[in-house]
């Protein structure tokens, strides 16, 4: 059967908060960020202030070959793909075949007709050796320390052969609601519901198989299972890089600035070509307490990334000293980075890799540059932040492992500057195209930092890379619609970047790569760097997707038929399939219904055509996706089902994906076609 569970009417739910997700979600996932004041309050313009006209349209959209790709699955190196042009009309793509699912509120996965779906991993499922099994009533710190986390969100894939592999999973926080009857939080909470939360969080390394040929996965359960792993808010680190050592990231515990302890909040992520995972610290500041209570000259940049004033819901200074500013100051400064992880060696240490800046970070996309250079894409997931580039010193050597490590340690970091080239009076925020008929324009990579030099005027390169919101700030990057996931696309080379949505943006902050007011579905924008290289500096962009209801006259989807499109509300995280399909992965959907997976080409007649191919259960997000390098299997992380208003594990709001008298679980599912035959063909 295609579906896990049978059809359940949604329970009754509070009002939403923006972007459609429940006042729990806010709560937990990022510490009501939306409630709070914008953190940035720089003075940097929304619109570009020089229009550009020098690209057409078509230029805009065009796509080339680059020298080499690292894809998701395996972290392979792909050849160059052919030139292509994404914009055209008519193009020799595979056609994608299949009857997209409909909008709907059902507590199930739901996939197309021929296709099955079975849940692969779940919270609290055995992964070291001697774990307990998942007892939801009488969980241990020590027990959760050994199983799978809780909120699953970026999957990658390292194969072990033919029918083997191992998955790496972020837990990116916990609903302690959800994990505990009759939790009340705060103070209240029991010393051991705050450590079990804590080793909620992190990641883990299990080992999967292949069933009889087909595109599902099983986990495996027996044998040795030598890689599997946990990694914890416990697991000792080291930093390394240019604020590796810096007063900024030295603490009692730590005098040397180099031994970090545990990671947080890990959201989206990437792979290297060396075949390690790339996990990205995203929503740190909520697990902080008395933020008001550093030192004076820290205060503007506490601010910057929304440390809590006070005390914060979760209460891990109750049981770890260090996540009290007050005490230790500098300890916030070591969360907020991407991590560096082995999954084939369970006894190496995590690496924090300080070139790569800190912030909210979303992905760690990466590709090599037409030199061999290694480049690095991300985002900054909060409203009006930026969009970030590393690109290495040196050159990527394939088989010199020790050499290819030093690379995220020595090159430059970017931050990106749109600029439209449509007059502003054309650009009202009510999502209508310019008299050119796209949003569309030019843009460059700002440098911020480069090894010990900084770019940025009265900053370090430490503290650049401590404090990069504040740097970009100050080199009027472009603020952006909640920048989360950053893509490029294995066949055209084009990098896309998925805007969630903005509901604080107005009409007179709206711009040509932000054209929606009160952006609350959100969009995906699309860029082209110079010479189609990714280590170029300057590059061409368009907005080939904005979201929503396609009856709503601000949707846009790149000029196709709206009447034959599936809606879609909030794009979270990004993947392409071997054709060069985009798809996306939605969060807090708007309009009404459950989250989902969509997918669309990008190139010829089909351009823009988004259909919906799965949906996720009551009140939980679709996190992944991650489609394999054979496109028989798509990975999704179900996140946070039953994360309803008013939900308590006496009264939960999905019995997602065990099933009646169960307890919802947060799982990695994995979809294939009956026949065997390619996803979406």
């Amino acid at each position: 059967m295609a579906n896990l569970s049978p059809r359940r009417l949604l329970p009754l739910l509070s009002t939403p908060h923006k972007g459609g997700r429940s006042a729990m979600t806010c709560q937990f996932r990022c510490g009501d960020q939306c409630a709070h004041e914008v953190a940035n309050i720089s003075d940097n313009p929304y619109f570009g202030e020089v229009v550009e006209r020098a690209l057409s349209r078509r230029g805009v959209l065009r796509a080339g070959a680059l020298g080499a790709l690292v894809t998701g699955a395996g972290a392979a190196l792909g050849a160059a793909p052919a030139a292509a042009d994404p914009g055209r009309r008519g193009g020799a793509r595979k056609g994608l075949r299949f009857e997209p699912v409909a909008p709907n509120t059902d507590d199930a996965l739901r996939v197309p007709a021929g296709y099955r779906a079975a849940a692969v991993v779940r919270w609290g499922d055995p992964v070291l050796p001697g774990a307990p099994e998942f007892d939801f009533d009488n969980q241990t710190p020590e027990a959760q320390a050994m199983q799978f986390g809780y909120n699953c969100d970026f999957v990658t894939f390292f194969p072990l052969g033919r029918d083997r592999g191992l998955l790496w999973v972020n837990h990116e926080y916990t609903d302690e609601n959800l994990m505990f009857r009759g939790y009340t939080g705060g103070a209240a909470a029991s010393e051991d519901q705050i450590r079990i939360a804590m080793a909620a969080h992190g990641g883990s390394v299990v080992e999967v198989e292949r069933v009889r040929g087909t595109g599902e996965w099983r986990l495996v359960t027996r044998g040795r299972r030598r890689y599997n792993r946990r990694v914890t808010v416990s697991t000792p680190m080291r930093f390394t890089g240019p604020a590796a050592g810096s007063d900024l990231l030295r603490t009692a515990a730590d005098p040397a600035g180099v031994r970090p302890v545990g990671m947080l909040n890990n959201c989206a992520g990437g792979t290297t070509p060396w075949g390690t995972v790339l996990t990205a610290e995203e929503n740190f500041n909520q697990y902080f307490v008395n933020g008001d209570k550093v030192p004076e000259a820290q205060k503007p940049y506490i601010a910057r990334y929304s440390i809590p004033s006070g005390v914060s819901g979760r209460r891990f200074d109750r049981v770890d000293e260090r996540f009290d500013l007050e005490k230790h100051p500098n300890e916030v400064n070591r969360f907020g980075w991407i991590v560096e992880i082995d999954p084939f060696d369970p006894d190496a240490t995590p690496v924090k890799r300080t070139a790569l800046g800190r912030f909210a970070h979303e992905a760690a996309t990466t590709t090599l540059a037409r030199d061999g250079r290694l480049v690095v894409y991300m985002g900054d997931d909060s409203r009006f932040e930026y969009v970030y580039k590393f690109v290495s010193k040196g050159r990527y050597v394939r088989g010199n492992d020790r050499h290819n490590r030093g690379l995220l340690d020595e090159g430059t970091l970017y931050v990106a500057r749109f600029t439209g080239d449509s007059p502003e009076q054309e650009l009202d925020g009510s999502g209508r195209l310019p008299s050119d008929g796209a949003f569309d324009g030019t843009g460059e990579w700002i440098p911020l930092v480069s090894g010990d030099r900084s770019f940025v005027e009265g900053m370090t390169a430490a503290e650049v890379l401590v404090h990069t919101r504040s740097a970009a700030d100050k080199v009027a990057a472009t603020k952006m619609d909640r920048p989360e996931d950053v893509e490029r696309n294995p066949v055209t080379g084009a990098v896309y970047v998925a805007l969630t949505n903005n509901a604080n943006r107005t009409p007179a902050q709206a711009d040509e790569a932000n054209p929606r007011a009160a952006n609350k579905h959100g969009h995906v924008l699309e860029l082209v760097e110079r010479r189609d290289d990714a280590a170029a500096t300057t590059f061409a962009w368009s907005v080939p997707l904005v979201c929503g209801d396609p009856g709503d006259a601000s949707t846009y989807f790149a000029g196709f038929d709206k009447s034959r499109v599936s809606p879609i509300s909030c794009p979270d995280n990004l993947a392409f399939d071997p054709d060069g399909n985009l798809w996306i992965s939605t969060d807090g959907n708007a309009l009404g219904a459950n989250d989902g997976l969509f997918v669309m080409p990008v190139q010829g007649r089909e351009r823009g055509h988004v259909r919906q191919f799965l949906s996720v259960p009551v009140a939980a997000e679709t996190c992944g996706p991650l489609i394999s390098e054979d496109g028989r299997s798509v990975w999704v992380a179900v996140q946070h089902p039953g994360e309803a208003d008013g939900a308590t594990p006496d009264r939960p709001a999905s019995r997602w994906p065990d099933g009646e008298g169960s307890q919802p679980r947060p799982s990695v599912a994995v979809v294939w076609h009956e026949r065997g035959r390619k996803i979406g063909s």
